[in-house]
């Protein structure tokens, strides 16, 4: 196994809750362990349209923060181009105020095909998309808002500001060598989608460490996470909302402890830093079994 002394491992939230099934008492429990277990954050995904019964990620990242001290609070990712960037700017602002600075933001540009529902036009996203990301850090962390944009023109200011200096770390995510470019340009860390293998994704890091370079940017600056869907035991239980939400599970790091160990092994080795364990399902008992099983392979 590779050497995991600075390796980071996160658990995804608990977002996918059939309509009544929410059970309060059970979230608290998770996250409680979660946090006595040592994991560095917990991570919620954007759906609002989505074949799969998804919370909000805002929601479940407000109520987990109330439920928890140390353990920080993610979305990987939002897709931030289908929001209005002032009232995003200002929810997580709020948010990282009410969790005492343990906020982690991850943005996207998501596809193109998600646009429409939201009378999102696909004439200049990728601007739309920027120019919103500039607008959000710009109301973080200026006193005062004199912003002059394409799709935005604001004066005034945004209090209180994020609660961490100059603004949460930004995580970008994306498939394309162009994400890579904006990740680092506007970002602090990027996230590797969990619909991308492990071979997809060593290939993506391998683009982020040569543009890093042309950058002239430190690597240690930059942070690199992976979410990774993940079934300790049984394959099949994570195969069909996988297939629901992609198409397919290849994805998947699923099988015996050792097996799981070893696919997450390989994530590692691909570059990753920070590590998003995410079952889809049944989170609970599978928080156990990566801790207790496999995890300490790793170290």
């Amino acid at each position: 196994m590779t050497e995991t002394t600075h390796a980071r491992f996160a658990v995804s939230l608990p977002q996918q809750i059939p309509d009544g099934d929410f059970d309060p008492a059970a979230f608290r429990a998770y996250l409680r362990r979660a946090e006595e277990l040592g994991f560095h954050s917990a991570w919620a995904r954007e759906g609002t349209l989505s074949p799969v019964p998804t919370l909000g990620p805002i929601e479940v990242m407000t109520y987990a923060a109330a439920c928890t001290e140390r353990l920080r609070l993610g979305c990987a990712v939002f897709v931030s181009a289908l929001h209005q960037p002032l009232h995003l700017a200002k929810s997580l602002a709020s948010l990282d105020q009410l969790s005492g600075g343990r906020l982690e933001v991850g943005v996207g540009l998501g596809s193109r095909d998600l646009l429409a529902p939201f009378g999102v036009p696909a004439e200049g996203i990728v601007s739309r998309f920027t120019e919103g990301i500039e607008l959000m850090q710009a109301c973080w962390s200026e006193p005062k808002l004199s912003f002059q944009g394409r799709f935005w023109q604001v004066e005034g200011a945004m209090e209180p500001k994020a609660y961490q200096k100059p603004y949460p770390p930004l995580w970008m995510g994306g498939h394309q060598p162009a994400a890579i470019r904006r990740a680092i340009r506007y970002g602090s860390g990027f996230v590797g989608a969990g619909a991308a293998t492990t071979a997809a994704f060593a290939e993506q890091v391998r683009t982020l460490r040569a543009e890093l370079e042309r950058a002239e940017r430190d690597p240690a600056s930059f942070k690199v996470a992976k979410r990774v869907y993940i079934s300790v035991g049984d394959p099949r239980r994570v195969e069909t909302p996988l297939t629901r939400m992609y198409g397919s599970a290849d994805m998947a790091v699923t099988g015996p402890p050792d097996a799981c160990a070893q696919g997450l092994d390989e994530v590692l080795r691909a570059g990753a830093d920070l590590v998003l364990l995410d079952p889809i399902t049944d989170e609970a008992a599978q928080l156990e079994r990566l801790a207790g099983e496999v995890l300490p392979a790793l170290f």
